[in-house]
């Protein structure tokens, strides 16, 4: 793997705090657009999780990026680590099926910071729709290639998914309820469309109220120095610098 196919993140990552990671692919080229090399990704995903204790809360994988909800529990730079497993041996492995020489991915990924709660409940259903607002599928349960499919599934074995950390965070008992509670979510979603791309999710620092947001603020120090936070009521976020969103468009 060379060296320009690491991703760096745009955040240090925060112990304790759920993550949104967006990472496009080079030049937002559709080199996922196969099944195969979907299946790569999530097969690494796995692996990260077995290797590092990588907490996976809700995945997808579409044909020219990836979306990512995962939990830091400040063990030795897992999600950093993690991310340069997947995506080097993602990219890897299609260089040389393709004998194709240069970048698979966006130099950078991108980090947002994720209130537990509401939001986190949000962004787990902002995942899940997304094939959903590109007009790939209309439930999320028929793409294979991601959280919602695997959860609504009987299998536990080999999940990429911390499922008993997403139902203490959920609040909930037992993977049915579990179940029931992110199906209603989608149906309610569903009922109410259109599903719009909001672009919070992706080119911010933090989601969350506000005293969530400027505690982010705060712990990130000089990293989040003249960021912005606005919002209203409990909806606020920490806005990215506009030289770090240059270019970015995920769905």
């Amino acid at each position: 793997m060379k060296r320009r196919d690491m991703p760096r993140a745009r955040r240090h990552f925060l112990m304790g705090y759920a993550w949104h990671i967006t990472h496009r692919c080079h030049k937002k080229e559709f080199l996922l657009k196969f099944a195969k090399d979907r299946l790569s990704w999530m097969h690494w995903l796995f692996e990260a999780k077995k290797r590092y204790g990588f907490c996976v809360l809700n995945y997808v994988a579409t044909s020219n990026h990836i979306h990512l909800l995962v939990l830091d529990r400040g063990k030795d730079e897992v999600i950093s680590r993690s991310m340069q497993l997947t995506a080097g041996r993602t990219a890897q492995e299609f260089n040389q099926r393709k004998n194709r020489n240069g970048a698979f991915w966006e130099d950078r990924y991108h980090a947002t910071a994720v209130e537990t709660g509401h939001h986190l409940f949000s962004c787990l259903t902002y995942i899940d729709l997304n094939m959903v607002r590109a007009g790939v599928v209309r439930h999320p349960c028929e793409w294979e290639f991601g959280g919602y499919a695997e959860m609504m599934t009987s299998r536990e074995r080999g999940s990429i998914t911390d499922f008993d950390a997403l139902m203490e965070l959920l609040g909930v008992q037992s993977r049915e309820a579990m179940q029931r509670m992110r199906r209603g979510w989608i149906e309610d979603a569903l009922a109410g469309g259109p599903h719009p791309r909001q672009s919070k999710w992706t080119e911010s620092v933090a989601v969350g109220n506000k005293d969530f947001v400027e505690n982010v603020k705060v712990k990130l120090g000089l990293r989040a120095k003249r960021r912005k936070v606005s919002g209203d009521k409990n909806d606020f976020i920490l806005h990215e610098s506009r030289e770090a969103l240059e270019g970015e468009c995920d769905i």
